[in-house]
């Protein structure tokens, strides 16, 4: 009896034993994995990086879902320095840069962080700009701002420089990727203008100041479909004309965006009517408070010439007719096609479960990123492309093509397992 006492004892030891080893084995993959995906996400080094996929898409025990969760929910972020950041430096293709921060004193890792990016005007840095935001900002946003030589935010090198912003503070600090904002003054507003029309999926809202766009680059403000917009200008601006912000808002509501427009008369002694006054930024900062990027919208519309080919949202134009491209200076008006306004546009939309309908104009070939949020996996996908049906049938999502997509695109809150490129026929003339 004792024997067959001390047998049963023995089996329930080592079987708790043998669980507890199962169960540690299971939180040490689950680690590993976790460090793999980060360090496939990070790395600079472009031979670790490949290694690291192949490890990752090699393990059975990876799942999309897995790999979902750890990307949107698990990053590690160590303390960091907190308040006022003078004197960073950022690279950009072998360029560095400057940059000043300014992190809450009350930052906590745990929490998400709205992301104010703020475009200096010509003749300030982005340290000058800072001390004028940081204390009226709250304590639920990081600041950044950059400085850019002249304050020249209308070229490439400047658009590099902020999306390298945004990047290089997501990684060290909680920052909610669906409240990042990008506004700026005189030079600053154009840029957030010219920048935020081109990667608009980027932001929760623009609020461009003082500034205004050239005709030629008013068809890009049809990519403001989803993204909010504030702007403000003073009536006795003789820098950049009030007429500027005016025309634009005629353009927006021609589109039926919705947008806050807010025209001042006060002048400051020095710069006169071309200026932000403190006063406004109340309002405008309770409008960031109550804005939130829409990572998926149903409807989008994407405009491009022939330089910006990168993803916008879950769509992207790959292939087009010939069509205008902007040098590094991305207002330059040498091209006769920029002069015609000859660019290339995407109209899509889910009209019904799984079915996309698209009007593509100057477009050969584009790409739809899709996920489990727009689309049901497990039934067949329609894609209409100007009436036809260009598309029709399973589609199977794929763990290396997310991980690919998300690297590429840095946004936890864009993933996509499924990449399906359409080839756009064209119409019998």
């Amino acid at each position: 009896m004792k024997r067959r006492l001390l047998s049963g004892v023995l089996v329930v030891i080592l079987a708790a034993l043998f669980s507890h080893e199962t169960d540690a084995a299971a939180v040490a993959a689950s680690v590993d994995l976790k460090t793999q995906v980060f360090r496939y996400l990070d790395s600079t080094d472009m031979e670790e990086v490949a290694h690291t996929l192949q490890a990752i898409l090699s393990d059975p025990n990876v799942t999309i879902d897995r790999a979902i969760r750890i990307i949107q929910t698990e990053r590690d972020y160590a303390p960091r320095p907190i308040g006022t950041i003078s004197d960073e430096r950022i690279d950009v293709q072998g360029r560095a840069y400057h940059l000043a921060l300014s992190v809450p004193l009350t930052y906590q890792p745990a929490k998400g962080y709205g992301l104010v990016v703020c475009l200096h005007g010509a003749g300030f840095t982005g340290e000058a700009y800072l001390e004028r935001w940081q204390a009226r900002l709250g304590e639920d946003y990081v600041l950044a701002c950059p400085t850019a030589p002249m304050g020249a935010w209308f070229t490439r090198g400047a658009e590099e420089l902020v999306l390298a912003t945004i990047r290089s503070v997501q990684r060290p600090y909680h920052i909610d990727p669906d409240r990042i904002f990008l506004t700026g003054m005189s030079n600053g507003g154009i840029g957030a203008w010219v920048i935020g029309m081109h990667d608009a999926p980027l932001f929760a809202g623009l609020a461009p100041m003082a500034s205004g766009l050239d005709n030629v680059l008013m068809p890009f403000l049809a990519n403001l479909r989803s993204t909010p917009i504030y702007i403000i200008h003073g009536a006795k601006d003789q820098v950049m004309p009030v007429e500027l912000s005016r025309t634009i808002t005629k353009e927006l509501t021609r589109l039926g965006y919705p947008y806050v427009y807010r025209e001042h008369d006060r002048e400051h002694p020095v710069a006169g009517g071309h200026y932000f006054p403190r006063e406004e930024l109340p309002e405008l900062v309770t409008w960031f408070n109550a804005q939130r990027r829409n990572p998926l919208p149903t409807r989008v519309t994407v405009v491009r010439e022939a330089s910006h080919f990168q993803p916008f949202g879950w769509v992207r134009i790959d292939a087009t007719d010939s069509i205008a491209a902007f040098s590094e200076d991305l207002v330059s008006k040498r091209d006769d096609l920029i002069m015609r306004r000859e660019y290339a546009r995407l109209d899509v939309s889910i009209v019904a479960p799984n079915r996309i309908e698209v009007q593509a104009d100057r477009v050969q070939r584009y790409s739809l990123f899709l996920n489990e949020q727009l689309i049901d996996f497990s039934k067949p996908l329609i894609v209409v492309t100007d009436g036809q049906v260009s598309f029709e049938g399973p589609v199977t999502p794929s763990l290396e093509i997310l991980l690919r997509q998300a690297r590429l695109r840095q946004d936890s809150g864009q993933l996509f397992p499924i990449h399906l490129a359409i080839q756009v026929r064209k119409q019998p003339s």
